[in-house]
């Protein structure tokens, strides 16, 4: 008996084509955000490899991680990764940059509290004591250029970025974490 030809339906080519092109998105964005180079990843791995950030006062969301990031890099002697979180992209950031890191690098290695002032919706003063060391360390954390949360970094002279402010508490705290103004 000869064998019958049927006929298989025409695929649709359109329809297949999309549904496999919304497979690769999907798989190539779960590949990435397992990837080592994502920035969960990245912020994990410093999690790990830091002590903790003790934390005073109400930071925002944007304020606490850039501030984190700042002892991270200050831990790591990282002048360039601190520069890079820099508010303004200017000539001063490299230089305040180095002298942040030669003046607090080896504080911060250890533990540090920071105490958050003001709300924080898009500026917010911090003071960073490193108990290692007893020093203290004023720093602004605000939006950025980019819409980012970044740190104010204009001080290339060494004894204006070593400088104690002099009007903060001896401890984390005392002034209540509301304003520097008080």
């Amino acid at each position: 008996m000869p064998l019958k030809r049927t006929r298989l339906p025409k695929p649709a080519t359109a329809d297949a084509s999309t549904a496999l092109a919304a497979l690769a998105v999907l798989v190539g964005g779960a590949l990435t955000a397992c990837s080592p180079d994502s920035d969960e990843s990245l912020y994990g791995g410093d999690y790990a490899a830091h002590e903790p950030l003790r934390v005073v006062g109400y930071p925002s969301r944007g304020s606490l991680e850039v501030v984190q990031k700042t002892v991270w890099r200050l831990a790591d002697g990282d002048a360039e990764a601190l520069a890079a979180l820099a508010a303004e992209k200017g000539d001063a950031a490299e230089p305040t940059a180095r002298n942040w890191v030669k003046a607090f690098g080896a504080a911060a290695k250890g533990e540090v509290t920071a105490d958050f002032y003001d709300e924080g919706s898009t500026r917010q003063v911090v003071v960073l004591y490193f108990a290692t060391s007893g020093q203290v360390k004023e720093i602004e954390a605000r939006v950025g250029e980019d819409d980012a949360w970044a740190v104010t970094m204009n001080e290339p002279d060494p004894s204006e970025a070593s400088a104690k402010p002099t009007w903060v508490p001896p401890k984390p705290g005392g002034t209540g974490s509301r304003s520097s103004t008080r």
